[in-house]
């Protein structure tokens, strides 16, 4: 089995009313975790690294650990950047052989989105690499990507349209209401579905992209709560609003905090529980069970958005 690119599995979602889970990697158990979930729910995959993840990680260690869980399960992987801010990290991507790059040109005034995205999708088309843009911006923190509520702008749907049609980009990110981090509403949640029907109808063959997708599920904010953390009033996506917009050209649905999530309030509970525990494989290995649980439900239920699975 292999790296492959997002094209095929894009193009069986969007004709099935499923997505496709796109999880964020940092380090061996987070990678260990997910890739065992798709190989037990033998499920399409993509793992996708963030500028921190880079940083943190260092690229040449990412992808050798996800070229070990491939070797390891089979599993077929597409190995995706997410949020990469300029042509030079795109490029260092697509030349270290990641399968997908996404070129956030988001902060930019539309023209120069579109000038900025169209220099990738020509650099990364020409060496079988797909390309997903952003149009619209999200609230909330990811890394060094920082939002407040006010600069949050919805995806116009008419731009859309245009924008996928003059760079030739493989998968749009949209802003319907969703933000990045543990807070996504202060109020009822509430995303834009008939801002998502426009853009549907008017790039139909377009797979859309939900960053900010996590439902921030309340047991594993009681848990980290439980056991010494302070993650007060914490709130995500609901998933009954995430199969929803599935039925409307979503295919990929980026999860981070989730992970984090559940991984974190396992490694809490094991040390409170084992104060005098200082074995890391004692707590990481619980951590990463947690992991593939946690995505073992999140792939079940995108795939069930319409009784795919």
């Amino acid at each position: 089995m292999a790296l492959i690119t997002t094209k095929e599995m894009f193009a069986k979602a969007i004709n099935s009313d499923y997505a496709i889970g796109a999880f964020n990697v940092n380090n061996m158990e987070i990678i260990q975790g997910i890739v065992e979930a798709a190989q037990i729910e033998q499920a399409p995959l993509i793992l996708q690294v963030s500028a921190g993840a880079r940083k943190y990680a260092k690229p040449v260690y990412l992808i050798k650990l996800v070229e070990a869980a491939i070797a390891d399960t089979g599993v077929d992987v597409a190995l995706h950047l997410d949020h990469g801010e300029d042509f030079d990290i795109c490029k260092k991507c697509v030349d270290d052989g990641f399968t997908s790059v996404m070129i956030d040109g988001s902060k930019h005034p539309f023209e120069e989105n579109i000038r900025l995205t169209k220099e990738v999708v020509d650099y990364a088309h020409d060496h079988g690499v797909v390309v997903e843009a952003e149009l619209g911006k999200l609230a909330g923190v990811e890394d060094n990507i920082k939002v407040d509520a006010r600069s949050a702008t919805f995806t116009d749907p008419d731009e859309a349209a245009e924008f996928v049609e003059r760079t030739g980009v493989d998968s749009l990110a949209i802003a319907i209401g969703t933000s990045h981090g543990a807070y996504k509403f202060k109020g009822e949640p509430y995303l834009d579905f008939e801002r998502l029907k426009k853009i549907h109808e008017l790039i139909p063959d377009t797979p859309l992209v939900l960053h900010g997708a996590s439902s921030v599920l309340k047991e594993f904010v009681d848990r980290c709560n439980q056991y010494g953390g302070e993650i007060p009033g914490a709130q995500g996506v609901p998933e009954e609003m995430i199969r929803e917009a599935v039925k409307y050209g979503i295919c990929k649905v980026n999860i981070d905090t989730d992970l984090r999530l559940a991984m974190t309030a396992e490694i809490r509970r094991v040390l409170a529980e084992n104060p005098g525990e200082f074995d890391p494989r004692k707590y990481l290995g619980p951590g990463r069970d947690a992991i593939t649980r946690m995505v073992q439900h999140k792939i079940r239920d995108m795939l069930n958005a319409s009784g795919t699975k």
